[in-house]
Order: structure tokens, then sequence, then C-alpha cells
């Protein structure tokens, strides 16, 4: 049934211009339209990237604008505005998205004001556009010598134009590209350590969002035959930002449904509130504002999730059996060294987290890495990993100095971790977290996924992530949402992902940490039969049970400092471990 939703909406509303309606339905629909073009770029920008902007109104302005100047005051035809357009509107979202995309917290929506701000008031005070008045008499589109006007004739284009977007942009968001942009709300920490350069999907999502922008307001500019600076004023960009958050903002069906209730109920609020009040006004923004307060509060996913509830997603179907294997490293010969950690060190501000400390990693060892809480396990854990920079020392692997490298171009080289605390995304499947880790094994970009040209090497990453699935006993599990998993399995599925990543070396951080004794154990043969398949490890952990039946040598840290290094054996038998962990030496 979901399967044709699709095509039965894209029929009815190509077909609605022929149908017996009264032309006053086909103006709403044709505004409905535009707002849902702005909207998907928001579901994209804030609802799936995490990344909040009150200014779209004012790309959809330079859309109109350029149109609206080149067609009237030029001469240019209206179809290559579009393209003129889209590249002003790419030229800008690049520039501002380069300036305010490095910011976050309040400061990144407070920004997006800002820039509105200057955007709009920029077309409200150049002469060349207008001013205030804006530009008048643009011309009406034309195809085939057939003049679409304005009404019935339009509404196809812009619904043509909504439908294609809204389908890309699903291609997008079931792609590589798209489960990046996905990880990003959850924080640039794991991300980077999959490869993924979250500053780069981040502007992807800017500028595709500018570009649905001012597609809508190309269509705008030919569907009014006139432009002014207010609907692309940062009242309207809270609008668009309100629609999507009304519909959910999650789901790029929200984007419809909350343009089609924000345009169908503030025009018969315009109507029904000065009669009830005796008084005329913008009355349906305080109307507005309340029923934004009620759905963030008793529908914070948007109206479209009640729809999504009754009618859930069917499981993704197994298409990649027989998929070619994704590309693979060139496995370290046993006993080669991969890892050099030569006297570290960490100091933040006045603390000193870790202090000149020094060990070695070959292939095929295990090395546990432990000490009491407050150690600096995992700052030194960090540090090897790039996700902290190095106050001293050097960090060395497979012979190539990375201390310096970001954290994704460390995973590129080879080094697959896990985290203190599990980093996914728990709205995406464990089969597509996993797939994650594959990133860097693949190559397909947005246009391509965007057209559907990347479902080869879909196949082959959704067969890897079944088989490092499989590899930890997990397959079975495979189409649940990750954040609906209890602890323990969400563990097994970090160290999937990781696996996944092609790993000359895994970095496991704590992860029997709030086990389990049954977990514990389940967790333990996971870990013996990568050991039996040649996997390197670094396990830091605090369980000194938990490790010992493990590793072939133990590193043990004490405020900041290496303690000792030897076997298991001879770390049991240490008075100094056992006054570390005691507090005494008897």
């Amino acid at each position: 049934m979901r399967r044709l939703a699709f095509p039965a909406f894209a029929a009815l509303m190509l077909l609605l211009p022929v149908l017996p309606v009264p032309d006053f339905w086909i103006t709403q629909s044709n505004y409905i339209g535009l707002y849902a073009l702005v909207a998907l770029g928001l579901v994209v920008l804030t609802g799936v990237g995490g990344l909040t902007s009150f200014g779209q109104a004012a790309f959809v302005g330079v859309g109109a604008y350029t149109s609206a100047f080149l067609s009237t005051k030029l001469g240019v035809s209206p179809w290559l505005t579009l393209f003129v357009g889209i590249a002003i509107a790419v030229a800008v979202a690049v520039v501002l998205g380069a300036i305010t995309l490095r910011m976050s917290g309040h400061y990144l929506p407070l920004a997006t004001i800002a820039w509105g701000l200057v955007l709009n008031y920029s077309m409200a005070n150049t002469e060349g556009l207008g001013k205030y008045d804006g530009l008048l008499g643009i011309p009406s589109l034309q195809l085939a010598g057939f003049d679409l006007g304005s009404g019935r004739g339009l509404h196809d284009l812009i619904w043509l134009c909504a439908l294609v977007a809204a389908l890309a942009v699903m291609n997008l968001l079931d792609s590589r590209p798209g489960r990046a942009i996905r990880s990003l709300k959850s924080g640039s920490t794991m991300a980077e350590a999959m490869g993924i350069s979250t500053f780069r999907y981040k502007l992807v999502a800017f500028v595709l969002a500018a570009v649905l922008a001012a597609v809508s307001g190309w269509l705008f500019a030919h569907f009014q035959r006139t432009v002014n600076p207010t609907p692309f004023s940062i009242a309207k960009g809270i609008e668009y930002l309100f629609m999507a958050v009304l519909g959910g903002i999650g789901n790029v069906w929200g984007a419809f449904l909350g343009s089609a209730v924000v345009r169908i109920i503030e025009d018969q609020l315009q109507v029904l509130l000065p009669r009830l009040i005796g008084t005329s006004g913008n009355f349906e923004t305080i109307v507005f504002g309340i029923v934004l307060v009620v759905v963030l509060k008793y529908a914070p996913e948007g109206l479209w999730a009640f729809v999504a509830r009754r009618f859930p997603p069917a499981p993704r179907a197994p298409d990649w059996h027989g998929a070619a294997a994704l590309p693979t490293r060139a496995r370290p010969a046993r006993g080669e060294l991969l890892l050099d950690v030569d006297r570290v060190r960490k100091a933040f501000g006045g603390l000193v987290a870790v202090n000149d400390v020094s060990f070695r990693i070959h292939a095929g060892d295990i090395v546990g890495l432990i000490g009491p809480n407050g150690a600096g396990k995992s700052t030194t854990f960090n540090l090897i990993t790039g996700v902290h920079g190095l106050s001293g020392g050097q960090v060395t692997f497979r012979g190539e100095a990375v201390g310096p490298l970001p954290s994704r171009e460390i995973a590129r080289r080879g080094i697959g971790r896990t985290f203190q605390h599990v980093k996914m995304v728990p709205e995406m499947t464990v089969l597509e977290n996993v797939a994650l880790g594959g990133y860097l094994r693949s190559r397909a970009g947005t246009l391509a996924a965007m057209l559907r040209l990347d479902r080869d090497e879909e196949r082959r990453l959704f067969a890897e992530a079944e088989r490092q699935l499989a590899r930890i006993g997990m397959a079975d599990r495979m189409h649940e949402l990750a954040g609906n998993l209890p602890l323990g399995p969400q563990r097994l599925m970090e160290i999937a992902r990781a696996l996944a990543t092609d790993p000359a070396l895994l970095l496991l951080d704590e992860p029997a940490a709030g086990l389990r004794h049954k977990e514990k154990a389940a967790l333990a043969d996971v870990l013996r039969q990568l050991k039996a398949e040649g996997m390197s490890i670094l396990l830091v952990e605090h369980d000194m049970d938990f490790v010992m039946g493990l590793v072939d040598r133990i590193v043990v840290m004490e405020f900041g400092t290496k303690l000792m290094e030897g076997t298991p054996a001879e770390v049991q038998a240490s008075p100094a471990v056992r006054a570390a962990y005691l507090g005494t030496e008897h």
C-alpha cells in the first residue's frame, strides 16, 4: 500500500487542473506546492541535519528577484533565469555556509536570522530591484507556444517540481550521503570517526535547502507576476520553519502536510477571525503561535507522525545477496608494528590529563589499557583517534605520524573505534547504522544518490553491514531501530559498525561498561572470535575480570601516567597495581 501512495498522490495532484474543481482550489494548491518546496529543504537541513535556519525565505527571494530582474530588465528567457537563480543561490549559500555553519548551539539560528535580514534589506533598498515597490510585469512562462498563465496552466509545473524534489530527497536520505547527513544530529564525534566530513555535509544540506527555496522563488515570481520584499522577510522564514515543524520536520511528507495545513487554515482564519472579533488584523499569527506551542508539547514529531504510526514502513527488502564485496585494505603481517604511542601528553588548561604515556601494539595483539576512574584511559584513547589534539609526544600508525590528523583522516588510514558512551543514530535501523561504517569504502555522491544511480554500491554496503552483524551474532536484529535496542546489543552494533570500516586496528572504549554478566560473556566471546581471526585490538576497560582472559598485554595508567606494562599475570601480581585500585599495598 505504501508503495502505491506516492504514485497515487502524484497522479491526483497532476490531474487536479483537469478536474471540475473551483479555481480557488487550484490557487490554494499552487501555494501549497510552492511552500512545500521550501519546507522540503528545511526537512533536510533542520529535521534531518539538525541545523536550524530562519532565513530560507531570503533564498526564495534570491530565486524570485533573479528571474524578475533578468526577464523584465534584460529580456532573458524565464527558463534560463531558473538556472541563473539556482547558481546565485548556490554561490550565496556556499559563502554564508562557510561562515555560519561552523557555529553551534544558539549561535547558528541567530546567524541565520542575521543574514536573512541582510538579504531582505538588500532587496528592499536596491534601486534596480524597485526597492519596496519591487518589480512588476514579470512575464508568464511559455511552453511549446502555450502560455502557462498563473492558474491551472502553471499548477502542474509547480507540482511536478515539488514531487520531483520530494522523490530526490527521499532517494538522498536512503543513501550513503543521506546517512552521513542523518548522522549530523548525533554530533560530529561519531561521524568524523567513520571518516565523514561533518562540515562538508552541513554545507551540502544548506546548499540543497537554498536550491529548493530558489526554485520555489522562481515559480513564485511567474505565478504572482510581481515581486516585492515582503514575502521574503524574516517573518516568512519563521513561517516556513513553522510549516515544517507542524507537519513533521523529520519526514518528507511532513513538508507537504504542514504546508497544506498552514495555507488552508491561514486563509480560513483571515475570514473567520474578523467576524468573531469584530475587527480586522493579523490575528491568525496569534492562533498559529498557540498551535505551535500545543504541537511542540503534545506532538513534537509533527502531525505526520500520526500517519506514520498507523502505516509503519515495511522492513527493507534484502536485495543485496550476491552483491560484490567492498574494497578491502592490505592486512598487516603478523607481528608488524601497528601503533607506536610515544610520550603523548594532553593538558586542558592547567590540568594535565595524560603525561608522557608510551606503549606499542603489534599486529595480532590485543592490548588492554586499564586503570582506576580518572586515570586518563579515554583521553589517551581520544588522542590516538584524533578526537583531542596532542599537547606533546607523537602517535605513529603503520609508520606514519597521525597525531596532527583529524579523526576522519585517522579512520581513513585504518583505525576503527567504538565509544565509551554509545554513539549512534537512533532513528536509523541497526543495518543502516552499521552501513555508516562503510562510508570510506564507498564513493557515491549527493547527485548520484538523488538520481538513484548508486544502487549497486548501496547493495554492496548493506551486504557488508549484514556480514559484520552476522559476525557478531546480530543479523536477526538488523531491521530494528537502533534506539530501541538495550545497551548490550547497542555496544555490539558499535563493534559491527567499526568492523565495517575494515580496520587494521580496532579500538574499543569500555565496551563492557553497564553490561550485565551474560552480556559481558557474549561480548567476550565476540572479542575472542575477532582475536582468532587476527584482528588487532586496543581495549580500554576498567573491569579487570573482563580484561584478564582476553588480552596479551596490559598497560596500566594512574593519574594520567603509565604505571606499568606487562602480561595479565604480571599485572595481577603487581603491588603497585593493587595499590592503585585499592589504595593500599596490603
